[in-house]
Parts: C-alpha cells; structure tokens; sequence
C-alpha cells in the first residue's frame, strides 16, 4: 500500500492510504483496516459469518456517459475591459504576477539554499495538511516549501543556514530574504526528486520565492516537467557522485545557457566557502519548445508572446 505522512494532518504519524473504492467500502463495512476481503469473514444480524462477493459490474455504461449540460461561456472576443477582481485582503486567494523573463546571461554565483538528502517527494517540497486552503494564494502557500525534507548539512528539516545572518532558520523564510537582498538561488536533490502527486505548487513555491535551479541526480518526469514551466531550470548530474562535491554555503555558477540547445549540456561551477572550486556537467532534457518557455520566463509567458 502506499502511504503519505501529514497529507490531512501535520502530525508525522498521520497516513493517507490510497485504495480502490471497492477495498476502502470493504474495510469501512469490516471498521478495521486489518480485514482481508479474500480471505476474512463478517458476521450478519444473526451472528452468521459470510464472505463478501467478489466485486463486479460493468467496466463501462451499455448506453455510453450523459454528456451533461453544457456550461461552458467563450471568453469575449475583446478581453481588454476584463478585470478579476479579488480581495485584497484575502489569505487564501490572489491573482499571479508573471514571473520575469531570462535576462540573456548565465547564472553567475548563485546562492545555495539547501542540499536535500534522500526522499524528497512532492509531499516534501509542498505538504499538504492545512496547507490545502492557501492552494489559490501562491505567497501564502509558499511558506510550506520544503519544510519536510531533510537538510544534508545538520539532518533536520526547515532549518538551513542563512548565509546573510549565519544563523539557522526556516527554509521559506531564507529563500524570502534572499530574494529581498536580491540574491539568486537554487536548491540541490538526491534521487527520484519530485516524486508522488503532481501538484504545480512545488513547481510554482521556488519560482515564486527567487529560485533559478533545482540540480538533483535524478527527477520525477512530471515535476521535472512542471519545473520547466515556470521557468525554473531543472537539471540533474552528469556524473551522480558530483552530488557530493556540493558544500554548504557554496554559491553556484551555470555556465552555457547563452547557446542553450537540445541535448547539449551545461556546465557548473562550484565555489566554495573556503575560495577552492570545483566544476563538471549538467545534463538536461529541454526541447526547444521548452528552452522557449525558460526564455519567457514561464511556459504562460510564452502563450502570451
């Protein structure tokens, strides 16, 4: 079974099970979660056991779905006197700000914001629990960002070194003062980083708060994709070991972005607290179509153009 920690709750111990509807109405008729359909039985009003059948019906409707009412409004052909209006004052919506195009150079010593050591799911970068209502306030929601992955450098979670301060502090508020300093960021992962639910937010919250880059040695493909979006350059280690080549406090070079093209990677160059430095390639798996959307700052951005 699969498992999530703290996606309706913000206690650890607390799990969401996925399951099919017809194992979740078989374990509420059982009212525990140790009843095995196959091989349990219940008891009837008699106190006689029985089994339940095995599930069946038709994989589809014989007359096909009711297509519904149709609701749908075409936008005006003029949308230049349209407004959304929206409180502002609310918590829980806001309307976005598109986010800035490329400016045309490498990244030049960007800073590192956190090195996330193992399981790093979409659960980790945007958790869930009371998170949900912030889902239509893109700065409020960010304040969940990546405050249950584990930092490499002290294994704790939301508690990463302020390089303007030198002091410990939340991941969120840290990309938050970076970026008020007007310091680029970006954020290094371990394998598999993105996995579990495609939700934008985790692509959207890093955006949103100053980041440039997310280098990890490998991606979920959806996040990987949904970084790409937003204008966000995902890429992942030539060489995995290279993950381990990465200090605390680094700032961080990409180097190649001025001839971006398909298939041809990028170069990163480390420097580290100490002045030493270290440097090796990037892979990446943009396209064109989405070296377009980097360029425009977002993949709307491009729709927009």
């Amino acid at each position: 079974k699969q498992w999530y920690q703290r996606r309706v709750a913000i206690t650890a111990g607390t799990h969401g099970f996925v399951a099919s509807p017809e194992i979740a109405t078989a374990l509420a008729l059982a009212g525990t979660l140790k009843f095995n359909p196959e091989t349990d039985t219940l008891l009837d009003s008699e106190g006689n056991p029985f089994m339940l059948d095995t599930p069946y019906g038709d994989e589809l409707p014989a007359n096909g779905f009711d297509p519904g009412e149709d609701t749908y409004q075409a936008p005006p052909a003029d949308v230049s006197s349209v407004s959304v209006e929206v409180d502002p004052s609310s918590n829980r919506l806001e309307l976005l700000t598109p986010f800035s195009a490329w400016d045309g150079q490498d990244y030049h010593d960007l800073q590192l914001l956190v090195k996330v050591k193992g399981k790093c799911t979409t659960d980790h970068i945007s958790a869930a629990g009371p998170w949900l209502k912030f889902r239509g306030h893109l700065n409020n929601i960010s304040n969940n960002f990546l405050i249950t992955a584990t930092n490499s450098e002290n294994g704790e979670m939301n508690s990463i070194k302020n390089v303007l301060t030198g002091e410990f502090g939340p991941v969120p508020g840290t990309a938050r003062e970076y970026k008020a300093s007007g310091i680029g960021w970006l954020a290094v992962g371990d394998e598999n980083y993105g996995e579990g639910s495609s939700r934008e937010h985790a692509a959207l919250e890093p955006r949103h708060l100053g980041g440039k880059a997310i280098i990890v040695r490998s991606f979920a493909r959806i996040h990987e994709t949904n970084l790409k979006k937003q204008g966000m350059l995902p890429l992942t280690f030539a060489d995995h070991a290279d993950y381990d080549k990465v200090q605390p406090g680094d700032k961080v070079s990409i180097l190649g972005l001025t001839s971006f093209a398909p298939g041809v990677p990028l170069t990163c160059k480390l420097t580290h607290p100490d002045g030493s430095t270290d440097e090796f390639s990037l892979n990446h798996t943009f396209n064109d179509n989405q070296i377009g959307w980097f360029k425009a700052g977002s993949a709307l951005n491009a729709m927009a153009q």
